[in-house]
């Protein structure tokens, strides 16, 4: 009961705070204001949004992997990275977006609870493992979803016209350094989880490290993002030098 009058408690913050940034942002004060001290209001339901995902993941001592508890990780941890980006770009139009987003997921596990729990989870190496697999794939999803606004963005700049929650939006090439850099992050984060998943696979899933169709997969996605961050690494040195 206590996470419930929690989460509703989440959800009032979210939504009170996402009104006051979206009417600041309609009137092009959302990036002053969200970098001032007014973006720090945020802080307190970001904490108590991390404080039930902690309690509705690890709850009775397992790991709960439920569709809610992943979107609402993925949503906690978006606004995370553009509460931490706001100082240092002008994100405010992103966290205004987000905050909606945030208000509705920090309901869900709550609203759609699952018993499911995995096997195996009083081991350390086994949550470490999964918890950091979880945070890579929710910050590559959280690069996708910014990579489809940069894209819908751009298409819109070459029509001419542009969408009001659209027009204060940071500068391109600001959105486009954010999202590699979540790139990097999540890459780091895979990094992890495929070393761990290695190393430590008898005592995670009982068995000595095994190439599957898993681990093939796994892999092949490590390759493709080293790929990616390998490409860019000198249009991001060229555009430093200038």
């Amino acid at each position: 009961m206590p996470n419930v009058l929690f989460s509703w408690l989440a959800f009032t913050a979210y939504s009170v705070l996402a009104f006051y940034f979206w009417h600041a942002q309609m009137r092009g004060k959302g990036d002053v204001l969200s970098r001032g001290a007014a973006g720090h209001w945020i802080v307190a339901p970001l904490l108590l949004h991390g404080y039930l995902l902690a309690q509705d993941v690890f709850a009775g001592g397992g790991f709960n992997l439920s569709v809610a508890n992943a979107l609402s990780m993925i949503f906690w941890l978006t606004l995370l990275v553009y509460w931490v980006a706001r100082f240092f770009y002008p994100v405010g139009c992103l966290q205004a977006l987000v905050l909606p987003l945030a208000a509705v997921a920090v309901l869900l596990p709550s609203v759609f609870p699952s018993p499911h729990q995995l096997a195996n989870t009083e081991l350390f190496a086994f949550k470490a493992h999964i918890a950091t697999a979880m945070l890579a794939y929710s910050l590559f999803t959280i690069a996708v979803l910014h990579a489809v606004l940069i894209a819908l963005v751009e298409k819109r700049l070459h029509h001419g016209s542009m969408p009001r929650i659209l027009q204060n939006l940071p500068p391109l090439m600001t959105m486009e350094t954010l999202l590699f850099r979540m790139i990097a992050v999540g890459f780091v984060l895979l990094t992890l989880t495929l070393v761990s998943g290695v190393l430590f696979s008898e005592q995670i899933f009982g068995k000595v490290w095994q190439f599957n169709h898993k681990v093939l997969f796994g892999f092949i996605s490590w390759g493709v993002f080293a790929v990616l961050l390998w490409g860019i690494a000198p249009t991001a040195g060229a555009g430093a030098s200038r």
